[in-house]
């Protein structure tokens, strides 16, 4: 949500419809041989004295003006309710990309420690209920939007935290690194990632009955906002389309609140032209608002997996992630053990199918799911020294398949079990 527009935008440009379809064919998948990794881990911020006590606005104002002070390689940005998130630069290797962002979140650690905050690796906050930070006419038109849906935006806007990893799109050419394929494995394989790294199964102390209520959050906020587009169609294609058939949420204006349309597509918008025409800023802004499990900017965002426990617990899933989709035999592992769990699709895009339901709901109690993410993980674990990832990498990455993965658990199941003691396994069925 924090998302920043391109540098390469011409805020008065107006665009045809025509061009706003080339622009998004065109930006949106940038192929080319796989080499390059990013991560964006959120944090929820809470008192290192009290963990259940909220943060006065006030603490977090201060504690974020020292934050501005600390040189950071990766970006540095505040989400609607005072999550933190941190977003690496394109890094060349794995480990580049876990050494830069690992001494970023030391650094930040450190300065939050001073002021007596700490940084919660979680799905969703499991105490307080949705409280804005920033007031700002983004957020304002975002609330004002989502509120139409019910009150699963709020809390995605201001409780929820996640792990995203960025993969290149891949190669024009077909294969198990290529375009075709890893837009496909990206969605097939996201139940896998969303039941494996499930962590929020909690609202305001009690259980929601959903080991992922982030991604249940994400599910009721709709179709149109949230979800993906078609998987039997050309990715560029089914991604234009679905980009300009999206509704607008909000309109800017350079000062007061933003306007907030209801139904009006930006297709429906370009050919109207009011209540002026949309420039190419305009176009940037709206892909920004989209918020599918895969989104493509130039490369492949994968949005799907919660916010992670322990101070290095994202490590994992960005591990994993990596070496599904740049090890060409794990890749190939991973599309071969997912490709049975697809009937359960239905041939509904995601996340709003059964077969992503069931993956935040059971985890991985779902014997089909449970079957797939041991054969991914085993894949990814025996990938890892071929990406070039430490002992102490591959070492999170065994340890987390052996704790949960062949268990058929998930961190989730942690949270419940310390909760509510035995209870928490009952609370799955």
């Amino acid at each position: 949500m924090s998302d920043s527009l391109s540098d390469c935008t011409k805020p008065r440009t107006s665009l045809p419809e025509a061009e706003i379809e080339a622009l998004v064919r065109g930006i949106c998948f940038k192929t080319g041989p796989p080499r390059r990794i990013g991560v964006e881990v959120e944090w929820l911020v809470h008192e290192l004295s009290s963990p259940r006590l909220p943060v006065t606005p006030e603490r977090l104002a201060a504690a974020y003006a020292a934050l501005r002070t600390v040189p950071l390689t990766s970006a540095l940005t505040v989400e609607p309710g005072g999550q933190l998130e941190l977003s690496s630069q394109p890094a060349d290797s794995l480990m580049e990309c876990i050494g830069t962002v690992s001494a970023d979140l030391a650094a930040v650690r450190a300065a939050l420690a001073e002021h007596g905050l700490g940084l919660v690796g979680l799905g969703h906050d499991p105490w307080h209920p949705p409280r804005r930070y920033l007031r700002e006419p983004r957020y304002d038109a975002m609330e004002t939007c989502l509120d139409r849906t019910g009150p699963a935006g709020r809390a995605m806007m201001c409780t929820s935290a996640s792990v995203q990893v960025c993969v290149d799109a891949g190669h024009e050419e077909p294969g198990p690194l290529g375009l075709g394929r890893r837009w496909w494995l990206a969605h097939q394989l996201g139940p896998v990632l969303v039941a494996a790294f499930a962590n929020s199964p909690l609202a305001e102390s009690e259980p929601t009955g959903w080991l992922s209520t982030r991604q249940l959050l994400w599910t009721e906020i709709g179709k149109d906002r949230a979800g993906g587009p078609d998987l039997d169609a050309d990715p560029r294609g089914a991604w234009t389309r679905h980009v300009l058939d999206a509704p607008v949420m909000c309109i800017r204006r350079d000062s007061g609140p933003w306007d907030v349309p209801e139904g009006l597509s930006f297709r429906e918008w370009a050919r109207s032209g009011a209540p002026r025409r949309p420039t190419r800023e305009d176009l940037d802004y709206h892909i920004s608002t989209l918020f599918p499990p895969v989104r493509p900017r130039g490369h492949l965002e994968l949005r799907m997996m919660d916010a992670q426990p322990g101070e290095d617990g994202w490590i994992v899933p960005l591990a994993v992630t990596a070496a599904l989709f740049d090890d060409p035999e794990a890749a190939e592992t991973a599309y071969r053990a997912v490709k049975p769990l697809t009937e359960r699709a239905l041939s509904m895009p995601a996340p709003h199918n059964p077969l992503w339901i069931d993956a935040a709901r059971h985890g991985l109690a779902d014997p089909e799911l449970h079957e797939a993410a041991v054969a991914c993980f085993s894949a990814a674990l025996e990938a890892l020294p071929r990406l070039g990832a430490t002992t102490g990498v591959t070492d999170a990455v065994g340890a987390f398949l052996h704790r949960y993965v062949i268990r058929g658990r998930c961190p989730a199941d942690d949270l419940l079990d310390r909760t509510h003691g035995s209870l928490g396994r009952e609370i799955r069925t």
